[in-house]
């Protein structure tokens, strides 16, 4: 009889161990996991037991054959193929609810607007994700948005601003894929609201589209307009600015767009000089009329949207307030006043409520009126870079 109570007792002794053997082995974070972490790659169809061996193999848990046990408790619950990484010690029931949910190892990449390819290239090699040459290949081929601007010579413009989740060594193809995938999510959505606001206004031809061959114009002049502002409530204006500008023939003068030109050939050297102007580019604003050949970089919603209705207004000219804003005007000379007002503020001195001269008419569009402010002050103060240069 003793030796019955004892025989169960050590069974039941035994029997707790075991438990409490399994208990530690699938609910404690194994102490030995490697403290650089572990990518593993789980195959599409792969078994319990591969994969309960493949991670105990790499030190992600203590047993393989538990992590298989705790595996066919949940037989509703497949696991999924993919590559995961571990950053730190689990417990096998972490371990497999984590590739059971497939939570497989992403890395964000974020695309900041007005960023060009260049930027973007340079930015996706240093995160390690895609090399800048083999990205700058794929962003030449514009292939994927050739059906909603064929005109387009490359991606850049279509490369939507967003934040980007993306596999391990994703490659180039697959990155601007999701980037210009994105783009025609958001176009297809601002065509939407366009179509709905002109119906609603009463507009001929409500219901269409803008035209696909005007697609180009309208993102590279987003992309301008993305350049000159970082306020939403003037992007509409700055594109009516550039609209009225294109109406009367007359030159762009876009800083931004010599910033593009030079960055083409690698010769932007961080800020813009006279000879910069010069370049012979069709990129050139300051040397040939109308819009760039092309977007000058990768604009947001709010930019496309204000290139797509541009602000009413008699607008020709702009300058920096200081404020991060602009001053905008009607004639030469009430631009002129602006610069005079922006280099007061420039000094802290107070900006006095002189009245505006008297209007005078814009100059002819054959006229270079560059420097019409001053011996350094160009007539047409737009960009960020610009308007640090007037100070000098």
């Amino acid at each position: 009889m003793r030796r019955a109570a004892l025989f169960f007792v050590i069974m039941a002794l035994a029997g707790a161990a075991a438990a409490l053997w399994l208990w530690v082995t699938i609910a404690v974070p194994y102490r030995n996991f490697p403290s650089e972490g572990v990518f593993i790659v789980v195959p599409h169809g792969a078994s319990c037991r591969t994969v309960g061996r493949l991670l105990q193999q790499e030190g992600v848990v203590r047993s393989g054959l538990v992590f298989r046990l705790y595996c066919r408790r949940h037989p509703k619950r497949s696991l999924q193929a993919g590559e995961y990484f571990f950053e730190q010690a689990a417990s096998g029931r972490d371990v497999f609810w984590t590739i059971a949910n497939g939570k497989i190892f992403e890395k964000q990449f974020t695309v900041r607007e007005g960023t060009t390819i260049f930027e973007i290239a340079r930015e996706l090699e240093a995160a390690r994700m895609v090399s800048a040459a083999d990205f700058l290949k794929a962003a030449e081929d514009p292939a994927s948005i050739h059906e909603l601007a064929p005109e387009a010579q490359t991606l850049e413009g279509f490369l939507f601003p967003a934040t980007y989740r993306f596999p391990r060594n994703p490659g180039a193809e697959a990155v601007t894929g999701a980037m210009t995938g994105k783009f025609k999510e958001e176009w297809t959505r601002i065509q939407s609201d366009w179509a709905a606001k002109r119906a609603n206004s009463g507009a001929e031809a409500a219901a269409k589209d803008p035209p696909k061959q005007k697609l180009l114009a309208v993102v590279t002049l987003a992309s301008l307009v993305e350049r000159e502002t970082p306020q939403a409530e003037e992007r509409p204006v700055v594109a009516g600015v550039y609209e009225n500008r294109l109406k009367k023939r007359m030159l762009l003068q876009c800083d931004p767009t010599v910033i593009y030109a030079l960055e083409r050939v690698d010769s932007y050297q961080g800020t813009l000089t006279l000879d910069d102007l010069r370049i012979d580019s069709p990129y050139n604003t300051y040397r040939y009329r109308g819009l760039p050949p092309g977007p000058i970089g990768n604009p947001g919603e709010a930019a496309l949207r204000a290139a797509l209705e541009p602000a009413t207004s008699s607008y020709l000219y702009f300058v920096a307030n200081t404020k991060g804003g602009h001053f905008f005007s009607n004639t030469l000379a009430e631009h002129n006043w602006n610069v005079r007002r922006y280099h007061r503020l420039l000094k802290g001195l107070p900006d006095e409520p002189e009245p505006p001269p008297p209007a005078a008419a814009a100059p002819a569009p054959h006229k270079n009126s560059r420097h019409a402010a001053g011996n350094k002050q160009k007539s047409k103060s737009t960009s960020r870079a610009h308007k640090r240069r007037a100070t000098s």
